[in-house]
């Protein structure tokens, strides 16, 4: 999972790009680059680290421009290198930089294609450098350069990629290029504020970094649309794909994306919240007579489902656990033992909230398991009677091949096994997930504006479908063992 933004402005827009890319900093913690555009001259900053780490006083004001992108990432399969920093650079034609949330699914058929084909070298193992190849390809084959031209060469990449992507493009000479997959699984939302000169526009994977730039949200990208904005501020926008099932991805609304943004005309609070409610519910169903005493969430993303779980039981909801805000997220670390490692360095239980309480422990969701584990234990080395856990998301049982480096199927707590197999496995006492049904009520809303959604980690059906032999594949990339090989060798 990454974090795209791209701006056109009357003024220069590095520092805003910065600000922006500091919001989305939870998306990906792993790299960060901006790139803007100063006349005929491209100028690109990125590195490995965080958003502040990557860049200071001095490189914000070397980038001199009023249209730019930024993004932040974390590695998804294969792509660990400190070379796959984004965004990623091309001079023909024309110049231009992009930036890619998601991941194609046919990047080695692809690979090849550009080499042999289209006759263009790619230089890392990212398919953010494939995508940006097949898209500067099918530019270079129009007769020009205009928002005409563009969304022919858009359509031609829709037709040649299949996956998961939203993207921002700087095209020098004209300006900024945003694209959505046709089945929209990646988020972007578009903005735009009143300057003297005319409207200045945004683009950004969630509301939020719109809203402390102070653009207005206007509408979400629409699955398979392209919008090009001139450097003069001139809105351009059509759909470049054939029809196809919208299908925003579950796992934003669970786990990735901040309460407070919009996604899909969606409050991700209130998503959360009813989702929260869902399984309160289902609890009362299936234990009527509980014991539960406190509601507890694991912080950040629970909080909201938490609270309102706590309200359909009837029972005190409590902090439990101080988090370091210093720690990453665990389940995209790249090896086990650094997961655990860093459960215990991130949060700390309140042994007060615990001491001969029943208490039930709340997450978003459950991947691998090993952070629930030591935050079960934990929860009984401060004095819990009983531990009680529940998921706001059902069992995570399959990989996600759209930009979730969720692991190996094998790797996945629940993937072959029952409730009670993954409890015991677990340690808790008793375990409840939530039903997919309800989860994509919870999402969907009282307004049911979404009718569809990838939730292939959970049901391991495939939205573009897959080639034979890619989860094999993905395993040989994405499963600890090779990881650990990789760094080794």
């Amino acid at each position: 999972m990454c974090g795209v933004i791209g701006i056109v402005s009357f003024r220069d827009v590095a520092a805003s790009l910065y600000d922006g890319l500091t919001v989305l900093q939870h998306r990906g913690q792993d790299a960060a680059g901006i790139a803007v555009a100063d006349g005929p001259r491209l100028r690109l900053h990125k590195g490995n680290g965080l958003v502040r780490e990557v860049f200071g006083e001095a490189e914000i004001r070397a980038m001199s421009g009023r249209v730019g992108i930024g993004h932040c990432r974390y590695p998804t399969a294969g792509s660990e290198g400190g070379d796959e920093a984004q965004p990623f650079y091309v001079n023909s034609p024309y110049g231009i930089a992009l930036a890619h949330n998601g991941n194609l699914i046919n990047t080695e058929r692809l690979r090849r294609e550009v080499f042999e084909q289209d006759r263009r070298n790619v230089n890392t193992e990212s398919d953010s450098e494939v995508l940006l190849n097949v898209f500067a390809h099918e530019l270079s084959r129009q007769a020009g350069l205009s928002p005409k031209e563009v969304f022919r060469a858009v359509a031609a990449v829709h037709r040649r990629c299949r996956g998961a992507y939203a993207v921002v493009c700087l095209v020098l000479g004209l300006g900024l290029v945003a694209f959505r997959d046709p089945h929209g699984i990646r988020p972007l939302v578009l903005g735009r504020r009143h300057a003297e000169q005319g409207p200045e526009w945004a683009v950004a994977s969630e509301s939020v970094a719109l809203d402390m730039l102070g653009f207005e949200r206007v509408r979400d990208v629409a699955p398979g649309e392209c919008i090009v904005i001139t450097a003069r501020g001139e809105f351009h926008a059509e759909i470049c794909a054939e029809p196809a099932t919208h299908a925003p991805c579950l796992f934003e609304f669970v786990y990735f994306a901040r309460p407070d943004s919009m996604i899909e005309e969606v409050s991700v609070h209130k998503a959360r919240m009813r989702m929260g409610r869902k399984l309160g519910e289902k609890i009362l169903r299936l234990w009527p007579e509980h014991d539960i005493d406190t509601v507890i969430p694991i912080p950040d993303t629970s909080r909201s489902a938490a609270l309102e779980l706590a309200n359909v039981l009837g029972v005190k909801y409590r902090e439990g656990f101080i988090k370091n805000r210093y720690i990453g997220r665990t389940f995209i670390m790249p090896e086990q033992r650094e997961r655990q490692l860093s459960v215990r360095r991130k949060l700390n239980p309140i042994t007060l909230e615990f001491r001969n309480r029943v208490v039930l422990l709340v997450d978003d969701s459950i991947v691998r398991g090993t952070t629930s584990q030591q935050i079960i234990q934990m929860a009984r080395d401060a004095g819990a009677r009983k531990v009680y856990f529940a998921s706001a998301a059902p069992p995570v049982r399959y990989p996600n091949i759209y930009g979730i480096d969720m692991p190996a199927a094998e790797e996945l707590i629940a993937h072959g096994r029952s409730e009670e197999e993954v409890a015991r496995l677990l340690g808790c006492d008793w375990l409840v997930y939530q039903d997919l049904a309800d989860l994509e009520e919870a999402v969907a809303g009282p307004k049911r504006r979404l009718k569809s959604f990838d939730a292939s980690c959970f049901t391991g059906e495939y939205v573009t479908g897959v080639e034979e032999g890619y989860f094999e594949r993905l395993r040989l990339l994405r499963s600890d063992e090779a990881k650990r090989r990789r760094r080794a060798g």
